[in-house]
């Protein structure tokens, strides 16, 4: 369930890169991402297995029905790995489901299904930077940087549990 991290230092350079921003810059990085490269990172995410689709859409279906504070909320819970029903059945997800998950979040966030990022919003230098830095990877390196981004995220779920 666990992606191995890539051993290129440019990945865990990136990787890091990203996880060093403040939760909300991480969320406006992703959001920026998504939307300069969201079509190359489409084919990547829905490719995985048939299984994958399903779970992540079902996991989203419960997350856009959400007030957009608590959807919200609950992105800033997956980053920080707080302990929650949502974020345990996020974590009991492969990688590949987190990766096409977080696609499903920023196409809801693209309709307003999710809540979107500010119209008036300006990403910082750092966001911008993180970016910019992402956005000059080859295609592979971009999506081993991305699984191994959204890899960690969410809790683990409790043994004996069921989720």
């Amino acid at each position: 369930m666990t992606f191995t991290q890539a051993s290129d230092p440019n990945i865990q350079e990136n990787v890091k890169a990203f996880q060093n921003l403040n939760v909300d810059d991480q969320l406006a990085a992703f959001w920026f991402i998504y939307k300069q490269m969201g079509s190359s990172v489409t084919p990547a995410a829905p490719g995985a297995s048939t299984a994958s689709p399903d779970i992540a859409e079902g996991l989203f279906n419960q997350i856009k029905e959400k007030s957009h504070e608590d959807q919200l909320q609950f992105q800033r819970d997956l980053i920080n790995k707080a302990d929650n029903e949502y974020t345990r059945m996020y974590g009991s997800l492969s990688d590949t489901t987190k990766l096409l998950f977080w696609y499903r979040l920023s196409q809801g966030m693209d309709d307003t299904t999710i809540i979107p990022v500010p119209a008036d919003y300006q990403p910082s230098s750092e966001v911008q930077a993180v970016v910019n830095k992402i956005a000059s990877l080859d295609y592979e390196q971009q999506i081993t940087v991305f699984r191994d981004y959204v890899s960690p995220m969410g809790a683990q779920p409790k043994a004996g549990a069921g989720v």
